[in-house]
């Protein structure tokens, strides 16, 4: 029990500091919590894209998805704003971030969020703070933008 709930209230936590920041002051989200940014990895033939701490379990976002596929996987205690974001049908998946049971939600690799963050370094998100932007300096923006380049590629 305590390996779910340790992981999600750290990440509660992190997502209220940032929400708080963000409402405060325009810096970058990356400049209000020291160790947080976006990064990308690769296990196996699945890219990652996560907003949290580079190899740990403190996480507020992650997006996954392979080459070929339309949409990409997202979880975490907060979720890009679009209205193309759907949720999929109840599974009894194992949420990556917290553990606990997973409610799985697809965005295409299409859509304007993910664009957004590649060209302009923000993507508006949605939790149980409110919503705030999460930002990406040039570095992050060419991962974002790799990420879903390697995502719509053929490649298998």
């Amino acid at each position: 029990m305590l390996k779910v709930l340790i992981p999600a209230a750290a990440a509660l936590g992190l997502i209220a500091f940032a929400a708080t920041t963000q409402a405060t002051d325009a810096t970058s989200s990356s400049d209000a919590q020291p160790g947080m940014a976006w990064h990308v990895s690769y296990e196996g033939p699945m890219a990652k894209l996560a907003y949290g701490v580079e190899n740990s379990d403190q996480l507020a976002l992650m997006i996954t998805c392979a080459p070929g596929d339309r949409a990409a996987v997202v979880y975490g205690d907060v979720q890009p704003v679009s209205p193309r974001l759907t949720r999929a049908a109840y599974s009894a998946a194992v949420d990556p971030l917290s553990g606990g049971e997973a409610e799985e939600t697809r965005l295409p690799l299409t859509d304007p969020s993910l664009a957004g963050l590649s060209r302009t370094g923000r993507m508006q998100v949605e939790g149980e703070a409110g919503r705030f932007v999460l930002t990406a300096d040039r570095d992050e923006q060419r991962a974002a933008r790799a990420f879903i380049d390697y995502c719509s590629s053929s490649r298998t």
